[in-house]
C-alpha cells in the first residue's frame, strides 16, 4: 500500500484538501465521512466518500489527461462489458490550490487479486478472457489510439534504458534475451481493436475468487490488443494461462507480443519504483521471474 511520494512532480493530496474540494463543488456530499484509500496505484490518489463513492485525484501532471479520457469513453464501453465498471458521478475542477481536474465515482466492492494466492485461478482466467474478448467486440469506430496500442518495438529504448539501470540487480542478460525474442514476433496487421491497456492486479476486483469489476480506464483505446494479455503473467499462475489464452483466442504471435508487453512494463517499472512503491516493484520482479521461467 502506498501513500508515499513516487514522482518528483507529485502533488500532495490529503483529506482536508479533498474535503474542501467536495464542499465547494459538490455541497450535497459535504459532511460525508472521508478517508484515504491506501493503494499501490501510482497515478491517482483515492479517497472513500461516504459508503458508496470514491474520489480520485491525479498525483502528477502526466495523469491529468486520463481524467477526461476516462469520463469520455467509459459510458460507451461499459454497457457491453461482462463485469462492473466505475460509474462516473461527477467531474471536479481545479480549486483550493489543487491545479487539475478530478473525479467522483461510485464505489465498487471487491479486492485486488493477489498473484500466487488466487482462490479460483482457472475461473478467474476464464473471466479475464471473457472480459478481454467482450472489449474486443466493441465497435472501434472513432476510438482513440490506446496508450499501449502501438507496436511493441516502440518500447525498446525505454526497456534498454531500464535494463541498464538494473545491471547487477537482476539477470539482465536473460531478460534481454527474452525481450529480443518478443521483438521478433510479427507485428499486428489487423484492424484496430479496443483494449483496456492496464489489466494489472491493482485494476481488477474479485469477489469469491471471480472477476467482479475492472477499474481505471485511463489507458483504454484501440490498436494492437496484445497488451491486454499482460494479466497472464501479472496475475495468473502458469497452469491457468491456457484457460485465459483459449478464452481470448490469442495466436502464437499475439501471445508472444503480450508476453513482451508484460515484460516491458515490469522492466520499466522496476527501477523507477524500486524504493518508492514496494508492491509495484515486487509484482515487477514476479512478472520477470514468471516470464524467464516460461522462456527458459
Amino acid at each position: 500500500m502506498c501513500a508515499v511520494r513516487m514522482h518528483e512532480d507529485e502533488r500532495e493530496v490529503d483529506v482536508p484538501l479533498v474535503g474542501r474540494l467536495i464542499a465547494g463543488q459538490f455541497p450535497q456530499w459535504a459532511g460525508l465521512p472521508l478517508r484515504r484509500v491506501e493503494s499501490s496505484g501510482s497515478e491517482n490518489a483515492m479517497f472513500r466518500l461516504g459508503a458508496d463513492k470514491v474520489v480520485r485525484l491525479p498525483r502528477h501532471p502526466r495523469a491529468v489527461e486520463a481524467i477526461s479520457h476516462e469520463l469520455r469513453w467509459l459510458p460507451r464501453l461499459s454497457p457491453g462489458l461482462p463485469v462492473a465498471s466505475p460509474e462516473p458521478l461527477g467531474r471536479g475542477e481545479p480549486g483550493e490550490g489543487f491545479p487539475w481536474p478530478w473525479s467522483v465515482y461510485g464505489w465498487l466492492d471487491g479486492r485486488n487479486p493477489v498473484p500466487g494466492a488466487l482462490d479460483e485461478p482457472r475461473l478467474l482466467a476464464e473471466d479475464l478472457g471473457a472480459y478481454v474478448a467482450a472489449l474486443r467486440r466493441t465497435d472501434p469506430a472513432e476510438g482513440p489510439t490506446g496508450y499501449r496500442g502501438v507496436p511493441l518495438a516502440a518500447r525498446d529504448p525505454f526497456v534498454r534504458e531500464a535494463l541498464a539501470q538494473l545491471t547487477g540487480r537482476i539477470d539482465t542478460a536473460a531478460v534481454t534475451e527474452a525481450w529480443e525474442e518478443a521483438l521478433r514476433a510479427p507485428e499486428y496487421a489487423g484492424p484496430p481493436v479496443w483494449a483496456h491497456g492496464d489489466l494489472m492486479a491493482g485494476n481488477l476486483l474479485v469477489t469469491a475468487g471471480r472477476l467482479s469489476a475492472v477499474i481505471d480506464f485511463g489507458t483504454v483505446g484501440v490498436g494492437d490488443p496484445a497488451d491486454d494479455l499482460i494479466s497472464a503473467w501479472c496475475v495468473l499462475p502458469t497452469d491457468a494461462r491456457d484457460a485465459f489464452r483459449k478464452a481470448v483466442g490469442a495466436g502464437e504471435a499475439e501471445w508472444a507480443r503480450g508476453r513482451g508487453w508484460a515484460l516491458s512494463i515490469a522492466v520499466i517499472a522496476l527501477p523507477y519504483y524500486w524504493d518508492t512503491n514496494p508492491p509495484v516493484a515486487e509484482n515487477s520482479r514476479h512478472v520477470i521471474r514468471e516470464i524467464l521461467a516460461e522462456t527458459a
